[in-house]
């Protein structure tokens, strides 16, 4: 447990600083989010990139539900295919690959797979890709 001279303090700094959730420039010029935290000179942590990055694939999963109802029930495969590509686009880039979604939703892999590598994405990313559509066609 902290001490209360530390809760005292930490409800005073952050009352003082304000939380901002999306990276800003501080007075002094600094990329800055949260309570104040100088992200330019500081940085983050390893465990801190860690724990955000855990939670931006629990949004993904999420995200993946709504576009697929069936995504659950999806081999581990296509899922590891399916999250990489949305967690690299976002979604909403994710969701123009209209005729990738409507075959993994109708079970056709192998043309979601040929969808995946008749992209703009696949020439951006030629290794990415192929190990993407690989892992949607083998399931």
């Amino acid at each position: 447990m902290k001490p209360e001279c530390h809760m005292i303090t930490e409800e005073y700094i952050q009352r003082n600083e304000g939380l901002r959730l999306k990276p800003y420039e501080c007075p002094a010029g600094k990329l800055t989010i949260g309570y104040g935290r100088n992200i330019e000179d500081n940085g983050i942590t390893e465990e801190e990139a860690n724990m955000m990055f855990e939670h931006d694939l629990e949004v993904v999963a999420d995200e993946l539900r709504d576009l697929f109802k069936t995504f659950d029930d999806l081999s581990y495969n296509r899922k590891k295919c399916l999250m990489d590509m949305c967690f690299n686009l976002g979604k909403t880039r994710f969701k123009r690959f209209k005729k990738t979604i409507r075959a993994v939703n109708i079970g056709d892999f192998n043309e979601a797979a040929a969808q995946i590598l008749d992209s703009a994405y696949a020439r951006q990313l030629p290794s990415r890709s192929a190990n993407n559509a690989m892992l949607m066609r083998k399931g």
